[in-house]
């Protein structure tokens, strides 16, 4: 499974990637390891992630959710937040 995974920076902005490991990927961010999330912007926290079968299909999902604006991101995020309630 690879992973879909939106962040928020320290300033407020927000970060889509994908990996396999969210757990090692977010460790990554916040120690400035293999990212390119600038050390002014750290550290990040984990606002959502979605589960995908196949890589390539993790990455056609990045590259949508990186066309969306801000107001549709923070949708998707707070749907995700609203699901553990």
């Amino acid at each position: 499974m690879t992973f879909v995974y939106i962040l928020e920076c320290k300033d407020g902005s927000y970060y889509t990637g994908i990996t396999w490991n969210l757990g090692k990927r977010l460790a990554e961010h916040n120690q400035g390891i293999k990212t390119p999330i600038q050390p002014s912007k750290r550290p990040v926290k984990l606002v959502y992630s979605e589960g995908l079968k196949t890589r390539t299909e993790a990455a056609a999902r990045e590259k949508e959710i990186k066309g969306w604006r801000r107001e549709k991101k923070e949708r998707l995020i707070n749907s995700f937040i609203d699901s553990f309630h």
